[in-house]
């Protein structure tokens, strides 16, 4: 496990998040998709939001209305999501291209087909 940092573009939310990061996902669904999102998923006490307010998000839902997709209100950029895994669970989804001093190249990036889903 390593602590991460990162957030959105502009910078006004930050995070730290404990991952260990040797794989991520790539969904397929029409919102990853389209935003190119590489996920890695993280239980709330892995994560720590240290600079703006989730209060402060624009929150962003569809489908199964059970993720919160949750983008900076300046810059547009989703660095992050919460919502709860099919167990009930809740769960950080972590965007891995908005990790400081991550490359996606080191990574094994697994499909998923969230598009049936």
């Amino acid at each position: 496990m390593k602590t991460y940092t990162g957030g959105c573009h502009c910078g006004k939310f930050k995070y730290e998040a404990e991952i260990d990061l040797k794989s991520a996902i790539e969904c397929n669904c029409s919102r990853c998709h389209k935003l190119g999102l590489v996920l890695s998923f993280i239980p709330p006490e892995q994560f720590k939001l240290i600079e703006g307010s989730e209060t402060e998000l624009t929150d962003y839902q569809f489908n199964t209305m059970k993720i919160h997709h949750l983008f900076c209100p300046d810059c547009g950029v989703e660095s992050f999501a919460r919502g709860a895994n099919k167990e009930g669970n809740p769960l950080y989804c972590i965007n891995v291209r908005c990790l400081d001093d991550v490359l996606l190249s080191d990574l094994t990036i697994t499909p998923v087909n969230g598009k049936d889903y």
